[in-house]
């Protein structure tokens, strides 16, 4: 023989031999051959054996079924005509049987009409043999099984990835969600007391976020014994990130640490003044634009309240304008408007004043509230403030933003809002004694 035909000999063998490999490493590893015929799982079991398959054999329906639900068959071999249990009740039986593995069924009948082929196809059949079984046609068949084995069960190992991915990534939801909720309550015990006997005067709060943490803030700090201080606060944005922010802010405007409240001035005995408004806003925005490295800005509003006089001093940074509830129960706007903190450098502020007389209000809010929307998109604005205002006139205190709220969620038809809700009511008594 020549070189050359030693050479294509080699060839030829080589990849008859790997065709062998491939077939050996099938999806299909273990059959159940059904026939009630010895001789027939016999011829059928040694052509199987040769693919390397794990050959089990059952004389009848119902032996092959204690098979099938003690171990999972990849692919099954049955008979179609059998006493007590045909191959179509079987196979309709099998395929009730849960699992997660897919089993490739091949019905062996001498059957080819259309009719009896539909009959199998329904009863849960993938495939046919026609009898006597052609070894040829038998492992054609089945390697055309294999390939929907293969699939089947590349696609149930990729499920269970996604699965396990699922519930790592549920146990980190879970985590996370335990840790906002404690956020949470960090975030509300800022507001540690939401309504204040000032003698004259009593104060207010509303914080309720849109989500576990949001970015708004409200509160009240003693200046001295004839003032205090109120700022509302809205950061941009929405959770973590916002949140953290509002909780840095509350320290600069510090209840328990006036040493640390930059709208106060030490005199130098134990006792403060207050600054300017004005002047300490103006200070926030450039401490945010140089020294603070975020990309939020929030809107304020800054307030100083002379508890003897009713004369109240704000400046308003991009925050909403307040209203002003007179005796009579009639409602104004006040404010002069302004710059968010945080958007541009060298901005000015302007200070404004107004004056409550016993029975009347100072109302704070955020957006959330005039920007609530109802189902059709309308927002609630200025005009629904001052509505809810007239409406709810003869509550006060925490009972007036309990009842705002409500009637809130009335307009929007829904009990969680889109944006955080925040508000201050500051009223003086009807009895308070002014200066």
């Amino acid at each position: 023989m020549s070189p050359i035909g030693c050479v294509k000999g080699d060839v030829v063998q080589k990849t008859a031999q790997s065709k062998r490999d491939a077939e050996h490493n099938l999806a299909i590893k273990t059959v159940l051959i059904v026939d009630d015929s010895r001789l027939q799982r016999r011829i059928v079991s040694a052509l199987l054996s040769k693919l390397g398959l794990d050959v089990l054999e059952a004389d009848s329906g119902s032996q092959a079924l204690d098979i099938c639900n003690r171990s999972n068959p990849d692919l099954i071999v049955s008979d179609w005509m059998m006493p007590e249990m045909n191959g179509l009740t079987f196979c309709r039986k099998f395929r009730e049987i849960p699992g997660e593995s897919y089993g490739y069924f091949i019905l062996l009948t001498s059957k080819s009409e259309k009719d009896d082929i539909a009959l199998g196809l329904d009863a849960g059949a993938d495939d046919f043999l026609t009898k006597p079984v052609n070894a040829a046609e038998l492992r054609a068949r089945v390697l055309a099984g294999d390939r929907i084995v293969a699939m089947q069960k590349e696609l149930s190992e990729k499920n269970r990835l996604v699965q396990s991915t699922l519930c790592e990534l549920q146990k980190l939801y879970d985590s996370l969600d335990s840790d906002l909720l404690e956020a949470k309550k960090l975030q509300q015990s800022l507001v540690s007391e939401r309504h204040k006997d000032l003698g004259n005067a009593q104060v207010s709060l509303l914080l309720q976020s849109s989500g576990h943490v949001g970015g708004d803030l409200v509160g009240y700090f003693p200046i001295n014994d004839d003032q205090i201080g109120l700022y509302a606060i809205d950061v941009s944005g929405h959770g973590i990130s916002s949140a953290l922010m509002t909780a840095r802010l509350a320290g600069y405007l510090s209840a328990t640490s006036l040493d640390q409240n930059v709208s106060l001035v030490s005199n130098g005995d134990g006792s403060y003044s207050p600054r300017p408004p004005a002047e300490t806003v103006a200070d926030l925005n450039r401490m945010f634009l140089g020294e603070i490295e975020t990309e939020h800005y929030f809107t304020l509003l800054l307030a100083h309240v002379d508890l003897c006089d009713g004369v109240v001093t704000m400046t308003q940074a991009g925050h909403p304008f307040p209203s002003v509830q007179r005796a009579d129960g009639t409602v104004e706007l006040v404010g002069t408007g302004g710059l968010p903190i945080g958007l541009v450098d060298c901005a000015t502020y302007e200070q404004f004043r107004v004056k409550l007389d016993p029975g009347e209000r100072l109302f704070i809010h955020s957006d959330g509230i005039d920007e609530c929307a109802s189902p059709e998109g309308v927002l609630l604005g200025h005009e629904g403030v001052e509505k809810n205002l007239t409406i709810l006139k003869d509550i006060h205190g925490t009972a007036l933003l309990e009842a705002f709220v409500w009637n809130l969620s009335s307009y929007a038809k829904k009990e969680e809002f889109d944006d955080d809700v925040s508000a201050i009511v500051l009223e003086f008594k009807e009895t308070a004694k002014l200066v």
